[in-house]
């Protein structure tokens, strides 16, 4: 089974288009969770195990596991889904991006020793940095493509003069990994939800690969906007790519009580069938 596969059999078994962010804040954990790696690992586990049969992937971001020296303790949680949800798929977001040598030994870090499904790269250093991730063939990778921060106008947003059509930069990454990039049909976008304009064109630009679509709640991202702008309902023999629509300081600090688990669940279940409503009216692919 691809990566996208498992992504769409979780849309199917879950009903979902709801990613969980997993970006643990010691400071912000409920009251009798420590605030320390092993509290890292078991309050992330909790919010896994209240949510584990509500979505289509769990998203946990590594920087905010390694800032505290909780590598294990991330590698255990990855453990814990694969066990509690094992047809969820993992993406690891690490925004990793270097030279091909390097790469490789950040491959071997996401999907050997974490065990993830996909990660989240940068493609300025180019195809080079990319094809690393694409020797493991059953798993994916996400390329950063038009992001929600605000400084991602100073090159997103960049017409490209050398390049046939003059695209937007954002325009031409959305083009090469649905075309020459994507050799083993590995790849997906990353495109922030609160951009719901850029969602509809890097639809268009590429219709089949999967969006991970970051930003929705505390970010502001809405979730209708989001959906129509880059889901399309699955109909029989249809090459639609999917969306993974995450959410993350939404539903972890749903509430700061004992809880905290029960407060999550729900938020986790009300953003899932805000997203299966928008999903309702979405457009149907060309």
């Amino acid at each position: 089974m691809t990566f996208t596969d498992m992504l769409r059999a979780a849309e199917r078994a879950h009903q979902s288009l709801l990613c969980v962010g997993l970006d643990p804040e010691p400071a912000r954990f409920p009251r009798g969770i420590a605030a320390n790696a092993q509290g890292i690992y078991d309050f992330c586990a909790a919010i896994v195990d209240a949510t584990a049969d509500l979505v289509i992937a769990f998203k946990p971001q590594i920087a905010y596991f390694a800032a505290h020296g909780a590598e294990r303790q991330l590698e255990k949680l990855m453990a814990h889904i694969r066990a509690t949800a094992p047809n969820v798929p993992i993406i690891l977001d690490a925004k990793r991006g270097d030279i091909g040598s390097t790469a490789e030994q950040y491959a071997k870090e996401a999907f050997e020793r974490y065990g993830a499904n996909a990660v989240t790269l940068s493609p300025f250093m180019g195809f080079d940095s990319v094809l690393p991730y694409l020797e493991y063939p059953d798993r994916g990778a996400f390329l950063l493509c038009r992001t929600s921060n605000p400084g991602g106008d100073d090159l997103q947003a960049q017409r490209l003069a050398s390049v046939p059509g003059q695209p937007l930069l954002y325009e031409h990454v959305a083009q090469l990994a649905q075309g020459p990039w994507n050799i083993n049909g590995q790849l997906g976008l990353v495109v922030g939800a609160t951009r719901p304009a850029e969602i509809r064109r890097v639809r268009e630009l590429a219709p089949t690969l999967p969006l991970l679509i970051p930003g929705v709640g505390a970010q502001g991202g809405d979730a209708r906007a989001t959906v129509k702008a880059g889901w399309r309902s699955q109909r029989a023999g249809d090459t639609s790519g999917p969306i993974a629509v995450s959410s993350s300081r939404a539903i972890l600090y749903a509430s700061a009580a004992a809880d905290f688990q029960k407060a999550a669940r729900a938020q986790a279940e009300a953003t899932r069938a805000e997203l299966a409503a928008a999903a309702a009216t979405a457009p149907a692919p060309r």
